[in-house]
């Protein structure tokens, strides 16, 4: 299981070759929330994404066979790219199987990144299922995008680094609230903010009609999507919280949040606006919880997650 030991043995391999991503904070965007906002610019990352992190944690800790056979991943986008660098980057074969809806700018650029790209339909087939017949049938180790130790271990370097950093900014208190899909930023997150801050709390944030881990934290036990389809937060649109996620998230974390798509799109251009960082829809949910969710504390730090934003939902974000 998941500690802070490993996340601390991901930090030290992530070292010279992640980027520690800064904490932003901008006056006018505070006036706008009533309260300090505090941004962990992920976006920043390498591939636009935390995502690089849990996939160089999960190469790297690969025995040198399992390299040279290559590993499968299946993803939206983000976690498609991170380990697309990361196996580049270790000389591994990479196999990554998206959605055939997901942004052109992420397929593609998983493609740059020299991975083989098989495309399926969210809707009507499973991807966990082609994964693990192409993992079977090529001997492929397949990188799940959360359920995965190793790759929670790396996203908790995200808590890592936001443990120091709010420490340098004086933030011995806060909400830190998390773009939340499978849940494993947020489990990786809330594991070592436990061990090395734990007057921070983690509270997950969603869109509406895909809040399935703010209902699976109200009832106790995990809750399914209706669909799987029809958000413009792509990058955290999941069946249901993890299975090895979830029991973290209930055990660390406080109530989730959840916004509209019009409060994301205002998120995306504020965040411009005033931080000059670009933002897809997936990874500033919690930039909107942080703006517009009644009933914070005076203090919240909030992912900024991904940046690999489509040109025409940009657009669509700053012309609001």
């Amino acid at each position: 299981m998941t500690g802070i030991a490993m996340i601390e043995a991901a930090a030290a391999r992530l070292a010279g070759h992640a980027r520690r991503t800064p904490l932003l904070n901008a006056p006018l965007l505070d006036r706008i929330a009533g309260r300090r906002v505090f941004v962990k610019a992920e976006c920043l990352q390498w591939t636009g994404s935390f995502k690089f992190r849990g996939g160089w944690s999960a190469v790297s800790a690969l025995t040198p066979d399992q390299r040279v056979r290559g590993v499968i991943a299946f993803s939206s986008g983000n976690h498609a790219q991170g380990v697309a660098l990361a196996a580049a980057r270790h000389g591994a074969p990479c196999v990554i199987v998206m959605p055939a809806d997901a942004p052109a700018v992420k397929i593609d650029n998983t493609c740059a990144y020299g991975a083989e790209v098989v495309l399926y339909d969210r809707a009507a087939q499973d991807r966990e299922a082609i994964g693990a017949a192409l993992s079977a049938e090529r001997g492929l180790t397949l990188i799940r995008p959360y359920d995965e130790p190793q790759v929670i271990a790396g996203q908790g370097t995200v808590g890592l680094e936001i443990a120091e950093q709010a420490a340098e900014a004086g933030i011995a208190a806060a909400d830190v609230l998390t773009c939340c899909g499978g849940g494993g930023l947020t489990a990786g997150i809330a594991l070592a903010l436990e061990a090395k801050a734990p007057g921070l709390r983690v509270r997950p944030a969603e869109p509406e009609g895909f809040d399935d881990t703010a209902r699976s934290l109200a009832s106790g036990t995990r809750q399914r999507n209706a669909t799987l389809s029809g958000s413009i937060c792509d990058a955290i649109v999941t069946p249901m919280p993890g299975e090895v996620t979830f029991p973290i998230l209930h055990r660390l974390c406080g109530p989730g949040l959840v916004v509209s798509e019009d409060q994301v799109l205002r998120a995306m251009a504020l965040a411009f606006a005033h931080l000059r960082i670009v933002v897809e829809p997936g990874g500033a949910v919690a930039l909107a919880a942080a703006l517009f969710a009644p009933d914070l504390p005076e203090t919240v730090i909030c992912t900024a997650s991904g940046g690999n934003v489509d040109p025409a939902i940009f657009a669509r974000a700053l012309a609001a």
